[in-house]
């Protein structure tokens, strides 16, 4: 019996794998330097939380969510995203009490049961990040400086920075009442699921892909000529923030994003690099009142996540120059020369260096062969006559430069240093 892999999940292996270890390596690094701590939220969590927070009515709850009934009959949901389950657990576990802004971030799979397609899966995984307990308006700038050093970082090019505010509980009602109005004639030509948005939420056909509603939205009023004072004022000091940063930005009006849970400032970060109908590498904004609703005390709070498959395609298709080979690769002919190969690649190992050997009875040619494949840095070859003489020669296959060096010195060769 043959088996596959199910439809809409991976397998992640090298050389891609390493693409990824970079992303995450990154991550830490840059978040860790921004005062954010790691979070490990479960995979699983009641049905409950994802409906709450998110919306009954959203794509995601409606058709896309994968919920079951466990043995005891309660409702279970692999979690479609990360930002509910975070709440959750900074509720619980009273995380309020601590300094504000308590700030996390995560890494791991999401699952949503949807349509395939170039860098989008049926499991995907998410870097991303979640702050709570600061409402002014320089949190949400710091978040855009953090993605935009993160994704500097990654030597990322061609990267947009779309912020928009959909206001707050004060002002939606009147932006919701305007946009009904405005589509009022409209809605025989708005698709289905557009016209369950416009009953229930008519601010998410601002963010529908299919083509008669992005035609029929042209002209609609905009959020931002309907925020309230303070909201304006806090979208006016982001902002000001941003210019003060140098972080070039556009003011995108019909960016409302998916969920429900979102106020105030939203933000997209999208490539030019083609991922076939999905541009957006990052993505998120401010929902002030979902620890509230979650039964928390009221928190301000901001997040955003990365869809790390379009991330290590764009990565892939730039050619980031990341390289995954081992440091070292010993060529050796004969049962001494091996044993003497074995000996010192475990003195490199020690010091953390990547090596490789040769195995079975391979010949040189075919070693040479397997440590150009590695895309090893160094081949050393060591045969009968290198242990008479005490030295060895080496090949850089890098830049083809090549010299020789004794036995005892390899485990110091500058070549082999990692780097700071």
């Amino acid at each position: 019996m043959k088996y596959n892999a199910l439809k809409g999940v991976h397998d992640i292996f090298p050389p891609d794998i390493y693409i990824w270890q970079k992303v995450e390596s990154a991550a830490e690094e840059v978040f860790s330097a921004y005062g954010f701590q790691e979070i490990r939220v479960p995979i699983i969590e009641a049905t409950d939380i994802f409906t709450r927070s998110i919306g009954e009515t959203t794509d995601i709850v409606e058709k896309e969510m994968y919920t079951f009934p466990d043995k005891a009959g309660r409702s279970i949901t692999l979690r479609p995203e990360g930002t509910a389950p975070v709440v959750r657990s900074y509720i619980e576990n009273h995380l309020y009490n601590q300094p504000s802004p308590q700030k996390f971030f995560y890494s791991g799979p999401m699952f949503r049961y949807e349509r395939p397609q170039k860098g989008r899966f049926r499991q995907f995984y998410q870097i991303g990040a979640e702050a709570f307990g600061a409402a002014e308006p320089k949190l949400d700038a710091e978040i855009i400086s953090m993605l935009k050093l993160f994704l500097e970082r990654l030597e990322l090019k061609e990267l947009n920075f779309e912020v928009n505010s959909i206001g707050c509980e004060k002002c939606r009602p009147d932006y919701k009442k305007a946009l009904s109005d405005f589509f009022s004639n409209k809605i025989s030509g708005l698709c289905p699921d557009c016209n369950r948005r416009y009953i229930h939420n008519p601010l998410r056909i601002l963010d529908c892909k299919v083509d008669a509603c992005i035609e029929l939205r042209k002209n609609a009023p905009q959020v931002t000529n309907h925020l309230c004072g303070d909201c304006k004022e806090h979208f006016e000091g982001f902002q000001s923030l941003l210019k003060l940063l140098n972080i070039s930005y556009v003011i995108n009006p019909n960016m409302v994003r998916g969920l429900d849970y979102y106020t105030r400032t939203t933000f997209e970060v999208t490539s030019e690099e083609h991922l076939g109908s999905q541009k957006a590498v990052a993505a998120g904004g401010r929902y002030d009142r979902l620890v509230e609703e979650f039964g928390g005390p009221p928190t301000p709070a901001i997040g955003f996540a990365i869809g790390m498959e379009r991330l290590v395609e764009i990565l892939r298709n730039q050619n980031s120059g990341l390289h995954s080979g081992p440091k070292a690769f010993f060529a050796t002919i004969g049962p001494k020369a091996d044993t003497e190969g074995f000996l010192i690649a475990e003195k490199l190992r020690a010091k953390g260096i990547n090596v490789e050997l040769g195995y079975g009875d391979a010949s040189l040619k075919s070693q040479l062969r397997r440590a150009d494949k590695l895309k090893a840095d160094y081949v050393f070859i060591i045969g009968d006559d290198e242990l008479k003489s005490g030295r060895v020669k080496w090949k850089n296959l890098r830049d083809s430069s090549q010299g020789e060096i004794g036995i005892e010195e390899i485990p110091d060769f500058k070549g082999l240093r990692n780097q700071p």
